[in-house]
């Protein structure tokens, strides 16, 4: 709801001025005639409280939320509690504070005589656009609780599957990050101590020796440098990835490099598939579900792709036929998706689509990590050898110049 100042005449004449709450302007301009039928002026109050963001409040709505909200959500519905007293009792049961923010919100709305999907769209700028198109299909084909619990399936599903990617990131990142303290240690504090004794020899020290004090003497030198330019390099990356040209040509980029290529594309067929196999459940239009599909990919390459089929779509070709020369889509999957159209079955195939690849981005994450772990471990056991190396060399030299 959004807060309005006016000033307005009562019938009598007089002048009073006030504040009302409504959904639009025009909303107000009709409370506030019931009582004034003069409104002179009426502006939206621009007020610091209504942007005061909790900083304990969640930067995003995550699956889990989504999935235990679209659950409750199902259940009151079933239980014949009106829609608005049903998002009033799930903003006071929710433990996230977003979620229980925009539902708070949402509830006024409603029960002012807007639907949930219209609600979410204005106070939901957090919600996934799948979630609400969903909704908002449930809410005109009158089978909103199938919608939720469709919904409920979906965001649980993703929760599991990014659950797992987290669990096996796990070691590996603790590795990264145990491998880079002891290079930063050891050519920054270690290093120099040890080979300040041989510095201080005069003679010619052996190759290694020389090329690790010099290695070792740079960093300790530059290396407030050598962060500032990382943190440039890594906002630059950030900066480029947000403009529309970057973020596209980034998208492309990472599908082609190998190993981490494959994972983006079973991710984005896993994505298009479970996608598509809930907004058809919702009983959408095949170009308002691709339109929807093509905005909630996490690649924009892929994503961009399926959003210049909803022409054909609209032209009546179907989705297996214009399907067909995507070039980021699994030929599998675009198989599967004709086959499913032509037997009338797409949902169900889909939804068996969509599992199947969320199995194989799963196991080419973990293929990946498994490549990755034996590299990291032979390249710091390299690491090592080599200081071990250029440290000895110099006292076997001196042992033998003393024998």
């Amino acid at each position: 709801m959004t807060t309005f100042k006016y000033k307005a005449r009562t019938p009598e004449g007089a002048l009073i001025t006030g504040i009302v709450e409504a959904y639009s302007e025009f909303d107000a301009v009709e409370q506030i005639k019931r009582t004034c039928p003069i409104v002179e002026k009426i502006t939206e109050v621009k007020s610091s409280d209504k942007t005061h963001i909790d900083i304990n409040e969640p930067l995003w709505v995550a699956d889990k939320t989504l999935s235990v909200t679209a659950s409750q959500f199902s259940i009151m519905l079933r239980a014949g509690i009106p829609i608005g007293r049903v998002v009033e009792l799930i903003a006071e049961q929710s433990g996230d504070k977003l979620m229980k923010r925009i539902l708070t919100q949402c509830a006024a709305d409603v029960n002012s005589g807007y639907s949930l999907a219209h609600s979410l769209q204005k106070n939901g700028k957090k919600i996934p656009v799948a979630f609400i198109e969903t909704v908002r299909a449930g809410e005109e084909s009158g089978t909103l609780e199938v919608c939720f619990d469709r919904l409920t399936a979906y965001y649980e599903k993703a929760h599991k599957v990014k659950q797992k990617v987290r669990s096996a990131l796990t070691y590996p990142i603790f590795l990264i990050i145990l491998a880079v303290i002891v290079v930063a240690i050891v050519m920054v504090k270690l290093v120099p101590t040890m080979l300040e004794l041989f510095g201080n020899m005069g003679e010619q020290l052996p190759l290694p020796t020389r090329i690790l004090m010099g290695t070792s003497d740079f960093f300790v030198a530059y290396w407030p440098a050598l962060l500032v330019g990382l943190i440039v390099i890594i906002l630059a990356y950030k900066i480029y990835a947000k403009t529309p040209g970057g973020e596209l040509k980034l998208a492309k980029l990472k599908l082609k490099i190998p190993v981490i290529g494959r994972i983006g594309i079973m991710n984005g067929a896993s994505q298009f598939s479970n996608t598509l196999a809930t907004l058809l459940t919702a009983g959408l239009p095949m170009a308002r579900v691709l339109t929807i599909t093509s905005k909630v990919m996490d690649n924009k390459a892929i994503g961009e792709s399926l959003e210049k089929l909803v022409v054909e779509i609209e032209s009546g070709k179907g989705l297996g036929d214009v399907i067909k020369e995507n070039e980021y889509l699994p030929d599998m999957c675009k198989e599967m998706t004709a086959v499913g159209e032509e037997s009338g079955s797409l949902e169900e195939t889909m939804s068996t689509i969509g599992t199947y690849y969320d199995e194989e981005a799963m196991a080419a994450s973990q293929k990946a990590l498994a490549m990755l772990e034996p590299i990291m471990t032979v390249g710091l056991g390299i690491f090592i050898g080599f200081i071990v190396i250029a440290i000895y060399l110099p006292m076997f030299n001196m042992y033998n110049g003393i024998g």
